[in-house]
């Protein structure tokens, strides 16, 4: 991830440094939404769109979960970017095989100008592309998420609906904390550039985390018995926690396997149908340890832990 500043290419982590030490996300720019109805911009359609992603982001591994748990990977395309984010941001890789189905460009960047010419704002995967208009709907996950769960239920998506109306305000409510001290919290930790700024955003990261332990205790998801969006949110970044966040970001209060209750719940959505092939550790952890020269020089990248995500797991105590 990364944005052109004056020409210059600017990641994430040097842009925090504007922040008084603090990193702080920019908002996503393309917001379209798929919707029903003959006049509809953006219609669900089988072999229409297409996914930029890259396996190592935890905000594009939402949109390759709802793929597989929706069954449309006959429907929808996708494209994978290199592990390695250099200079000019993401880019493909025709030696490894990850190139650009679409275009055969070289950098993700390319995708965005040829959506937008004049566009000089965040790089960033998931990209949910129109292939027949040639234009970027969302760049947005949790939007992309949201319409993969529902859009496309009337051309054969597999049943399941993560987001019930009935459940909406709870789910919207945890989404919030989440989003805000887990998913960027483990980002604010490791980009943060003053003590201070390290310090406030850790706290917040375990107190939720003991919280979202504590929420498990009685309930196998984060939402009662009911699975929905709400813990295939939370999921990307618990998988890469003890990997990656732990040592490469300082968030070394704990490990997500000391949690017993957040352990047990990790390795029962790793083992749901469909979602251990969204995982490739490979490209996790080459990517962190590699693409952040400011907070880990060495490019060395460690060789542990060793976490057994296919070890059984109690979640089904619940009888749910």
């Amino acid at each position: 991830m990364g944005q052109l500043v004056n020409g210059e290419w600017q990641t994430e982590a040097l842009l925090a440094k504007n922040q008084n030490g603090k990193f702080k996300r920019q908002d996503s720019v393309f917001r379209n939404w798929l919707s029903t109805g003959p006049a509809a911009p953006f219609p669900a359609e089988t072999g229409r769109y297409h996914l930029y992603v890259s396996y190592a982001c935890p905000w594009a591994h939402r949109t390759l979960i709802f793929r597989a748990l929706k069954g449309l990977e006959d429907m929808i395309s996708v494209s994978v970017v290199h592990w390695h984010m250099g200079d000019f941001g993401w880019k493909f890789s025709n030696e490894d095989g990850l190139i650009d189905d679409l275009g055969g460009r070289e950098f993700l960047h390319q995708v965005y100008s040829a959506a937008k010419p004049d566009y000089t704002g965040r790089v960033t995967v998931p990209i949910l592309w129109d292939k027949k208009t040639n234009q970027i709907v969302s760049n947005e996950s949790s939007d992309i998420i949201r319409m993969l769960n529902a859009a496309f239920d009337g051309l054969g998506a597999k049943e399941g609906n993560y987001y019930p109306e009935h459940l909406r305000a709870e789910i919207d409510a945890v989404n919030e904390r989440v989003y805000h001290d887990v998913n960027n919290g483990v980002y604010k930790s490791g980009f943060a550039t003053s003590q201070s700024a390290y310090e406030e955003a850790v706290t917040t990261l375990f107190d939720t985390l003991d919280w979202l332990d504590n929420r498990l205790v009685t309930q196998p998801y984060l939402v009662g018995d009911t699975l929905t969006e709400a813990d295939w949110r939370l999921f990307p970044t618990l998988l890469r926690f003890d990997a990656v966040y732990h040592g490469h970001f300082k968030c070394n209060r704990k490990m997500i396997h000391e949690y017993p209750n957040l352990w047990n719940y990790t390795k029962a959505l790793y083992q749901h149908p469909g979602v251990k092939e969204t995982v490739f550790f490979d490209h996790i952890k080459k990517h962190y340890y590699q693409s952040h020269p400011s907070v880990n020089p060495s490019g060395v990248v460690p060789v542990g832990p060793v976490l057994d995500f296919d070890r059984p797991h109690d979640r089904d105590r619940f009888g749910k």
